[in-house]
């Protein structure tokens, strides 16, 4: 049975993650435990191990921790009746003694649950600090017990805070910017950087074989349900014909990456990667402005669609402050891993994918 049978492109993006040049014999009678699986890259990541495992023949068997069952099987649908595929229930935040059973076997953990929507991180932001401190460390906890191969904590480009700079700076992984910590919406990236070093500390003191991924703006084919990222946005907007309306002046440059581009990346920190690293996923060439993004869009993809501006005065909307920095990706692509599809393609690809599911 293939992992996406009701949208194509992602289909294709998941066959061709299986043609990569990584090492998967690792995988071989293997589990893998991953949270955060109904969430964009987390999904993804669940389909595209189950996508390696039917191609290479690997009798892995690939585990995905939820909240909410009836959520998860309206996203895999069919897809769960496969033997190599189980979803456990659980809150990621809770002791995992209540979900993973004592004699269960897990040789790979990727730590994806997160909140992710801006406007959720300024309504609820000890729910989002909760999820991520006890959470990662629940599943740092789970790795030393279970004595996995290597565990990858997601976390992302927002650690890095703002730099005091008119010129876009260049980040690498040594790098720390501003931090406004009396800003309520600064919990995530906080909590980032804590969950980060608690990574280390597990390492340093149990030998947890950690390491980190901070992702860039992620997104493509399986865009899901409700998802309103900006990414999603502007391509609803222009797939209905209507202008993209922002709601700042859009200067401040974004950092993108394809999904699939994502999920190869993971995968090769997973498997390469030196524990205790840091690692930039980012497609450098996809290095832009929002507003710039916004008219490339309308550009490509709509003939009457235009970019407009409709700037409250105060941030209702939990957008995060402006940044003018480019992630370098020299590090992961160290590695052996660079990306392969362009901010326009991910697009295109992304759009198209809505059009099949109906998203």
């Amino acid at each position: 049975m293939i992992e996406s049978f009701n949208d194509k492109v992602l289909q294709e993006d998941l066959e061709i993650i299986a043609k990569e040049e990584l090492p998967f014999r690792k995988f071989r009678n293997s589990t893998v435990f991953i949270t955060g699986v109904t969430g964009l890259v987390g999904l993804q990541l669940f389909k595209a191990l189950a996508c390696i495992n039917r191609v290479h023949q690997l009798n892995m068997k690939i585990i995905g921790l939820v909240r909410n069952l009836d959520k998860a099987e309206k996203i895999f649908g069919d897809l769960l009746k496969r033997k190599d595929i189980q979803i456990v229930l659980g809150d990621v935040s809770e002791d995992f003694h209540s979900y993973i059973p004592d004699g269960l076997v897990i040789d790979y953990i990727i730590h994806g649950a997160s909140v992710t929507t801006s406007k959720l991180m300024i309504e609820f932001p000890v729910d989002t600090i909760r999820v991520a401190f006890n959470g990662t460390y629940q599943m740092l906890e789970l790795a030393k017990e279970k004595k996995v191969k290597s565990f990858v904590y997601l976390s992302s480009m927002e650690v890095y805070g703002s730099f005091q700079s008119d010129r876009t700076t260049v980040v690498n992984e040594n790098m720390l910017g501003y931090l406004d910590l009396t800003s309520v919406r600064t919990n995530y990236p906080e909590c980032k950087r804590i969950c980060e070093n608690m990574c280390i500390a597990f390492l340093s003191q149990y030998q947890v074989p950690a390491k980190i991924a901070r992702l860039s703006q992620t997104f493509g084919a399986g865009t899901l349900p409700g998802e309103n990222r900006v990414f999603a946005q502007f391509a609803r907007s222009v797939m209905q014909g209507k202008d993209i309306v922002l709601h700042t002046l859009g200067q401040s440059e974004g950092n993108y990456c394809y999904t699939a581009d994502t999920v190869v990346a993971l995968l090769t920190i997973l498997l390469r990667g030196e524990n205790g690293e840091a690692y930039n996923i980012a497609n450098e060439e996809s290095h832009t402005t929002i507003a710039d993004m916004a008219k490339m869009v309308t550009s490509q993809f709509s003939q009457t669609s235009q970019v407009v501006f409709d700037i409250p005065k105060k941030n209702i909307f939990g957008y995060a402050v402006d940044t003018k920095m480019k992630l370098s990706t020299h590090k992961i692509q160290q590695l052996g891993w660079k990306p392969r599809v362009s901010l326009v393609d991910a697009y295109d690809r992304m759009m198209r994918s809505m059009n099949e599911t109906g998203v």
